[in-house]
């Protein structure tokens, strides 16, 4: 695959001037979802962790109703912890990649056995969970605990690339 080249995009930013437009892009442009806490809310990390777990290779519009049901039957991870993993996997069916829900259900007990049922907010400690990786430990902490963790995935690196001019293919 050829890259084309570009310039680097308002490189007269700097960093303090790229976070702002971002910022103001990002409230420009903001989408609501139901994972989403309202501004000035603060983020469940449940809510957050849940939607990373569903949001791995499917869209956000097939994952708003999984969402919604899981969330009205298991309001917190206490509650997902307890549910009989049938249950979990049949309110799962049709999302596909079922690995996940198993993960998920397991990452629920995990988290109400070993951490009484709430979120540790270290990333370490999140990725020792099961079914959490680096990417959706980040995010958790990121989103749910202001941790300044890095949240990368190919979204980001695409955007990170043409602002940047990167020219070397991306892992």
């Amino acid at each position: 695959m050829e890259l084309k080249r570009s310039s680097p995009i308002k490189p007269e930013l700097g960093r303090p001037g790229f976070q702002a437009a971002l910022l103001a892009w990002y409230d420009r442009e903001r989408r609501d979802f139901p994972w989403r806490a309202k501004p000035g809310e603060a983020a469940d990390p449940y809510r957050v962790w849940l939607s990373e777990v569903m949001l791995q290779q499917t869209t956000t519009k097939a994952v708003i109703p999984y969402f919604l049901n899981f969330t009205q039957r298991w309001p917190d991870v206490a509650a997902l912890a307890a549910a009989n993993r049938d249950d979990v996997m049949a309110a799962w069916a049709g999302l596909g990649y079922y690995a996940r829900a198993r993960n998920m259900h397991a990452c629920a007990k995990a988290v109400a056995e070993r951490h009484g049922g709430r979120f540790p907010s270290d990333e370490d400690a999140l990725r020792a969970l099961p079914g959490v990786g680096v990417y959706t430990a980040a995010a958790i902490a990121a989103i749910a605990f202001d941790d300044p963790a890095t949240v990368v995935d190919g979204n980001v690196e695409r955007v990170i690339s043409r602002l940047f001019a990167v020219e070397t293919p991306l892992p």
